[in-house]
């Protein structure tokens, strides 16, 4: 039994209460990591107000934003916006043919 015992105690022991201490690296990291924090702060004071007035704005137009959805109906109704050279941009709205057409299986959409 005391033979059993001593050659336990020979056994590896891990020292689980031992922790390394830290090194330069891990110092490094952590400057690192507490400046990125401090930017990341700075930025998101900065821009927190913008972001507030944005949203606002957005609060804003929603009905008009909505009246205009409702005069539009579904987005496939439409042609693409084109561009005219005096600025102005246009929506033109597809025939009751070209909506057929394209309603017709097998038809080719063009992307």
């Amino acid at each position: 039994m005391k033979h059993l015992i001593f050659a336990l105690m020979l056994l590896p022991v891990p020292a689980l209460a031992q922790t390394p201490p830290p090194s330069d690296a891990d110092k490094g990291l952590s400057l690192m990591q507490q400046g990125a924090e401090l930017l990341f702060n700075h930025m998101m004071g900065q821009v927190e107000p913008s972001l507030q007035d944005m949203a606002q704005a957005l609060k804003e137009a929603q009905p008009k934003l909505m009246e205009i959805l409702g005069m539009m109906d579904d987005l496939k109704n439409y042609h693409a916006p084109e561009k005219l050279p005096n600025g102005d941009i246009i929506l033109r709205r597809k025939t009751p043919a070209e909506l057929k057409l394209e309603a017709l299986p097998g038809a080719e959409t063009e992307l």
